[in-house]
């Protein structure tokens, strides 16, 4: 490959959003630029804190490495939307997100750069049904997954198995065009983000194993039913959008305008992605 690794990667940009991970945000941070490191290429990881409820931001700051970025805002606004805000000030040619907490093993991000290259992919995502994956997961988790992914296969179309794992990779030029048409800011983001590429014409998405253990135990029953009807909330809203009043495919430019306008310390302005 001409540009100095084997990805022919110039740049790769990782978005971590992070809630509340003050006792692990610097374990976590380390582990991914451990990992990038073996890789040969240059990298920048964006950490975002998604509300500063916390210390977080502070213990994150407190890693002194160009390589790592840390921003913010006050307000816990949900996964969605820390990875829309920390994409803007992606500079890579290769833009993904990885969630914190590392129940996700980082090395696995060298077999989807991998997958990305062997397919000539516009996005490859991380999959729990690949068949080489290891996962660790609770049966009801796995069940649950079942249900949405029937679901999202209905209402998509999509061949991908498994939307829904926080690891994934993209082109620049996919970010490009669909990051300003991007609305979800919690549950359903990875469907929203991967229905519009795919709408956008971005169809060469692929699969790529991981090696998974959950690790949440703070979900209770109650809450679990509560993110499981948002999910689909935002699941429906999403087809609607998509295939009733087909508002992904009008001209978002004022949108965009308005964003860089509420987050106007952005060094880096999304004209220039």
């Amino acid at each position: 490959m001409p540009r100095g690794n084997s990805f022919g990667i110039k740049l790769l940009s990782v978005v971590m959003p992070a809630y509340k991970q003050e006792r692990t945000i610097k374990k976590d941070i380390k582990s991914i630029s451990a990992t990038l490191d073996t890789l040969g290429l240059q990298y920048e990881i964006i950490v975002v804190v998604d509300g500063m409820l916390d210390g977080t931001f502070k213990k994150a700051s407190s890693l002194q490495s160009k390589k790592v970025k840390v921003v913010g805002y006050p307000q816990n606004h949900g996964k969605g939307h820390a990875i829309r805000y920390g994409m803007l000030y992606a500079s890579g040619d290769v833009i993904g997100f990885m969630d914190a907490g590392m129940d996700i093993r980082p090395t696995g991000m060298n077999m989807l750069l991998n997958h990305m290259v062997w397919y000539n992919a516009d996005i490859i995502v991380g999959s729990k049904l690949h068949p080489a994956s290891k996962v660790a997961y609770p049966k009801y988790r796995t069940i649950l997954s079942w249900g949405y992914r029937s679901l999202t296969h209905i209402l998509f179309g999509f061949k991908v198995k498994d939307t829904q794992v926080g690891l994934k990779f993209f082109k620049r030029k996919v970010v490009r065009k669909v990051l300003p048409k991007l609305v979800v800011k919690r549950y359903a983001f990875d469907i929203e983000i991967l229905a519009v590429a795919y709408s956008q014409g971005y169809k060469r998405i692929y699969e790529a194993p991981i090696d998974i253990s959950f690790k949440n135990g703070s979900i209770t029953s109650k809450n679990l039913w509560h993110i499981i009807f948002l999910m689909l909330w935002d699941t429906v809203a999403v087809f609607y959008r998509l295939r009733i009043i087909r508002y992904y495919y009008k001209n978002h430019s004022i949108k965009k305008k308005a964003l860089l306008r509420r987050n106007s310390n952005l060094h880096l302005r999304l004209n220039n992605l």
